[in-house]
Formats: structure tokens, sequence, C-alpha cells
């Protein structure tokens, strides 16, 4: 049960570690951001726990939106951006913009990986399976939205600020969509959840190749993103 959980991550911190094409980080920082994803879990579970204590009074799908959007998505990916901003910011290995993504993916599949193993030796071997193909890929392509407007901040420091509120803002709001749909636990859900992964996962691989494509020794943009077209 714990590969079950486990194997997931390794495959998409594999995965991400690979695709940094130009300059590969060092293991001691990717293991320190691994580190704090994982050490992220305790101040979201206590946070999540006040924020739940405070919604408790809301039901129907106040109380859905509540728990997808500030009880889980808010905590998680605030703190997630906490510590990756602690750990990369002001860190010279941050010298490319593809290695926001790098930092953000493996600070998020460490908090993935705690959840999952909870999950899973909560749940079962089919939680796992389950959450293999859903939530664990989920928290890694909010990784990757996070560090691609992160990685993008560092090197466009006339757009920063708005660059950084975006890089906590879209997976916020990636993450509590992801979370409405399978909390509403209707029958349409499913229909709404699968377009819906394919287009996380589609944008998701074209900001890694734009980042991907893209070195610190080579400061225009090639992406077609709307943000980062000429005035």
């Amino acid at each position: 049960m714990l590969i079950l959980a486990l194997a997931p991550v390794g495959i998409l911190l594999a995965y991400t570690f690979f695709r940094d094409k130009y300059e590969k980080e060092p293991w001691d920082m990717l293991l320190v951001a691994l580190a704090m994803g994982i050490f992220s879990s305790i101040p979201i579970v206590w946070v999540e726990r006040g924020f739940s204590l405070l919604g408790s009074s809301l039901y129907g799908w106040t109380s859905i939106f509540y728990d997808s959007f500030i009880v889980a998505s808010f905590t998680e990916e605030l703190f997630k951006f906490i510590f990756l901003y602690i750990l990369i910011w002001k860190s010279p290995e941050f010298n490319e913009k593809f290695d926001g993504i790098v930092y953000a993916v493996f600070i998020s599949l460490g908090f993935a990986a705690v959840e999952n193993v909870m999950y899973v030796f909560d749940y079962g071997i089919q939680a796992g399976f389950t959450r293999a193909i859903t939530a664990v890929p989920a928290h890694f392509l909010f990784g990757v939205n996070m560090g691609f407007f992160v990685g993008l901040a560092r090197f466009y420091p006339e757009r920063r600020r708005k660059l950084l509120w975006l890089a906590v803002f879209y997976p916020i709001l990636l993450h509590g969509i992801y979370n409405f749909i399978l909390m509403s636990n209707h029958s349409w859900a499913l229909l709404i959840f699968i377009p819906y992964i394919i287009f996380m996962w589609r944008t998701g691989m074209r900001e890694m190749k734009q980042l991907s494509d893209s070195s610190i020794f080579r400061n225009d943009f090639n992406g077609d993103h709307d943000l980062f077209k000429d005035e």
C-alpha cells in the first residue's frame, strides 16, 4: 500500500527532473524542496481544521464551495507558495525560468505524498489506484501552474507583482474547481470532470514546454500566453 501511494509521486518527480533540459537542479535542493512539501502538511492540517470550524454552520452548495475553495484549495496552495518562495526566490540555483516549475512540483508532490499515504491507508487499495490517476497528477499540475508564473516573475521584474499574484491565484482556482466538481457528488460531475482534467493536462504540458524551451540566456518569451504579448 505504501508503494501504491508513493509510486505515482515518484514517477511525476522523475518526469519533471528529466524535463529540465539545460541545467539539472542539485539533488540537495530538490530533496529540501520535497521535504518542505512534506513538512507543509503540518501547518496545512491545522489551518484547514480552523477553517472547517469557522464554516461549520454552512450547508448545501455554500458549504461545498467553502470547503473546496477556502478550506482545501486556498490553504494548500498558499502554503505551497510560501514554502516555494522561501526556498528559491533568493537562491542562486534559481537561474532559469523552468526552475520555478521544478521546485514548485517537488514541493507540491511532497505534500501530495503525505496526503496520498493517509488516504490509501485510510480507504484502501481502490483509493490508491483512483488517486494515482486523479489527485496526485492534479497536485503535479497545480505545481506546474504555480511554478510557471514564479519562473516568469523572476525574469520579468516589470511584471513581477502581477505574476507572483497569479502564481497564487491560478493554482487556487484550478484546485478549487477540481475539488468542487468532486465534492458536488452529482451524476453530472463526471461529465465535467473528464474534460476538466484534459484541460489541466493540456495547459500544464504547454506551460512546461514554453519554459523548457526558454532558458536564462534567451530573454524573449516564445509562448503564446496573452500576458506576454507586446502591448
